[in-house]
């Protein structure tokens, strides 16, 4: 059922404090077990053979050398994946198309990009592995590759897909095209809009793909029985999602596949959908034994996704008094090999921060020989986001006003109506506004080649189908089994404090631990920051579930009525003003008898989590930039956002932060670079240079609480708003230094320099 619960303000013991993280000493010891820890009896290793070509048809495959080599029990290509229709999912923010999906996880027609799959073996050890993939014989055809999205775009550019047409035009085109769809979003009368602007800005931005950067490589580990059973340990973001794919892709019934979820090291989105798994499903089948596959971090750079590079086009007018009067953005945004990229959410996020009567944006999906992107936290946002935040600043500039009060001027609030059409709830937008400028940093005063920037950033989070089990075992502990994953970010300990508070019991005596796909029924991938949204939601459900149990089991064993009993810290006791007195039960003396008294007591929720919260931050940052070398270094940095409610602060803090850094090395560093032939030239960490700690300073945070009226608590999604501003609020930054604007990301030492020496140019 689709499910909201209200909020109600009540007095709180347990939400809102700081508990030790209930996963962190096994984390820290190193006890914890990743993808890459676990092993079987008799397992093979899995290797896969990549493509060294951007672009290129498959004539044929040999592998009758690989197959015959001693050790090599398997070997799996194109043919041993069935074709799949076109059929759309879900897999996070963006959506996958399963013709596609089969052919990013092994390559048939053609190989789309450096790094695509092309067979794969499993052998009894890696080194075996390795010399088989050397004796697999590829004929290939070389074609004309294209990597740039504007050039993707041409008439005339390599085509990708001869069955692809542009799709939402009309009329339909009459030939193929690289553009898979095109999107648009009108609101009131741009002409018009611009028409009343005394100020104009329009400027013209580009970005390179960044990758997630997370720490753990893909990796898994298949067993498939004689009967066609099959257990997979993977690291996922979702591994019901992931369950439903190899499914998919394999042509097995659901039930046959378990997935265990192992602890996963980090994602942000990149763990959302499948590239290993299936194929040590397939290899697993094809040995009867197990097969473990770990993608070394040149695949990872090479063969998954990246969020999406883009070129941005946006036109802003205002009055002289600061009114924004019309907004205008075109979004070209790479998809990679198959169409699907993070346009939508970025079309959705680029001018919603605003109350604006007239907007106009347009936003192609344009497939390119790159790897297919995947949901990068906020997918989409902050590249839109970096446009549109530098032309609103460069506009306030022109008139003259504080760009924060710009923006209290421009600020969507409750009841503004979006252009995509959402209608906005009770928010905290213009709430961090103001934090941030009562903040001691924005009046910090800047020396020589120092600036301050502000930037702002939207998230509209998301809710899905979510289940949860809460066990009270027979000491009066409760185990509570949940189906979202925590993907590093103390969900567990989130939801279990929700849960303590509930009860009214201490947060140490709920332990929370993952599902895997048999316990539960169905949840979504953890994505759209709607983890502790969501989850938590169905951990109140199940705790109210098992207090009305508890409440009957007492109102039997004391021989009363049961709406003469009321549950209260920790406790059954006697209702306010109710004329049954009894002796008050404790949860650990209801569940020592629970056996004699009906037997084991529990709450389950089973829900599609609505009404998520959209969320709101402000940031802002001071750099100084070195005239002579063209280096950033960032000096200090505040993050204001609305986060609903913080069940624990200590954690929302830390998606603060981790979204800046990342968003810092998106802003100043972090690029994929491709030769002219285009094979990727940086698929490590040595030259994908991503921040340290020395790069970033101590980050400034300031929790901002205007509840979400459509949760328990208050809560709104935290994890994705934090990345969106910081590439903007860095250029205006810049821009606010030396008096140059950047609109090309990285904005790394050569791009900054040679920015300085052609403004220097220009004036002579």
């Amino acid at each position: 059922m689709s499910t909201t619960i209200k909020y109600e303000e009540k007095e709180l013991k347990i939400v809102g404090t700081r508990p030790i993280r209930q996963d962190g000493v096994d984390k820290v010891t190193g006890r914890a077990r990743y993808g890459a820890d676990y092993d079987l009896p008799g397992q093979l290793i899995g290797k896969v053979l990549r493509s060294p070509h951007a672009h290129a048809r498959i004539r044929s495959i040999d592998t009758s050398a690989a197959e015959s080599l001693p050790g090599v029990k398997a070997v799996v290509t194109r043919d041993d994946f069935p074709d799949m229709p076109v059929e759309y999912a879900a897999a996070g923010e963006i959506v996958v198309n399963f013709f596609d999906v089969t052919r990013n996880v092994m390559a048939r027609e053609k190989a789309l990009y450096d790094g695509h799959a092309v067979a794969a073996v499993a052998a009894t050890s890696e080194s075996i592995a390795k010399q088989a993939l050397k004796l697999i014989k590829v004929d290939y055809e070389i074609l004309p590759h294209v990597i740039d999205v504007i050039e993707a775009m041409k008439p005339d550019a390599p085509l990708l897909h001869e069955h692809q047409y542009t799709q939402y035009v009309t009329p339909k085109p009459d030939r193929p095209s690289n553009i898979a769809r095109r999107l648009e979003f009108k609101h009131g009368d741009i002409a018009a809009g611009f028409r009343q602007a005394e100020v104009v800005v329009e400027r013209e931005f580009n970005t390179k793909p960044v990758h997630q950067g997370y720490i753990e490589p893909q990796a898994c580990l298949a067993s498939c029985s004689e009967d066609g059973q099959v257990d997979l340990w993977t690291s996922t973001q979702g591994h019901f999602v992931f369950r439903s794919q190899c499914a998919k892709l394999l042509q097995m019934e659901v039930s046959k596949i378990r997935v265990m979820p192992t602890e996963i090291g980090g994602g942000f989105g990149g763990k959302n959908t499948v590239y290993g798994e299936p194929v040590a499903i397939a290899l697993s089948r094809k040995a009867h034994r197990p097969v473990k596959l770990v993608m070394t971090r040149d695949e990872v750079f090479r063969a998954t996704g990246p969020t999406s590079g883009a070129n941005v086009k946006v036109k802003m007018g205002c009055t002289k008094d600061g009114r924004i009067t019309a907004a205008q953005a075109v979004l070209n945004y790479q998809a990679g090999a198959f169409a699907g990229s993070s346009v939508l959410p970025a079309s959705i996020s680029a001018f919603t921060r605003y109350a604006l009567d007239n907007v106009h944006v347009v936003g192609n999906d344009v497939t390119v020989n790159r790897p297919k992107v995947a949901a990068y936290r906020a997918p989409g946002a902050p590249i839109g986001v970096f446009g549109v935040e530098s032309v609103i600043d460069e506009m306030a500039k022109k008139v003259g006003i504080d760009p924060i009060e710009f923006r209290l001027r421009n600020a969507a609030r409750e009841g503004t109506q979006t252009y995509y059409g959402l209608k906005l709830g009770p928010i905290g937008f213009m709430q961090t506004l103001e934090a941030a400028r009562e903040h001691p940093n924005y009046r910090v005063p800047l020396g020589p080649n120092q600036g301050r920037g502000v930037a702002t950033g939207f998230w509209s989070n998301a809710g899905h189908e979510t289940s949860c089990a809460l066990n009270i075992n027979e000491d009066g502990t409760v185990a509570l089994v949940l189906g979202t994953i925590d993907v590093a970010g103390g969900s567990r300990t989130a939801m279990a404090m929700m849960v303590a508070e509930e009860l009214g019991i201490g947060v140490d005596k709920v332990r929370a631990s993952h599902s895997d796909t048999t316990e539960l029924g169905f949840n979504f991938v953890t994505a759209g920051s709607r983890g502790t949204f969501a989850g938590g939601m169905a951990c109140v459900i199940a705790a109210r579930e098992a207090i009305e149990k508890l409440k009957a089991r007492v109102a039997k064993i004391r021989e009363v009525p049961i709406e003469t009993v009321e549950w209260k810290d920790g406790q059954a006791r006697p209702a306010k003003g109710s004329a049954h007195q009894f002796a008050p039960m404790s949860l650990a003396e209801i569940a020592k008898v629970a056996g004699k008294t009906g037997g084991t007591i529990a709450g389950h929720a089973e829900i599609n989590a609505q009404g998520a919260g959209p969320g709101f931050a402000t940031q802002v940052v001071d750099v100084e930039v070195d005239r002579e070398t063209g280096l950033v270094k960032v000096l200090r940095y505040t993050i204001a956002q609305d986060v609903g409610k913080a069940i624990h602060p200590a954690y929302v803090e830390g998606q603060f932060q981790g979204g800046v850094v990342q968003g810092i090395g998106w802003a100043l560093n972090e690029e994929y670079v491709y030769g002219a032939d285009g094979r990727l030239q940086n698929p490590g960490f040595l030259d994908y240079r991503m921040p340290v700690a020395s790069d970033v300073p101590f980050i400034d945070t300031i929790i901002v609480e205007v509840p979400n009226p459509n949760h328990p608590y208050g809560v709104r999604g935290c994890g994705e708003v934090s990345i969106i501003a910081p590439m903007a609020a860095i250029a205006n930054a810049i821009e606010s230094a030396i008096g140059v604007r950047l609109c090309e990301q990285p904005m790394s030492p050569p791009r900054v320099l040679k920015a300085i020496d052609a403004a220097a140019g220009s004036k002579a």
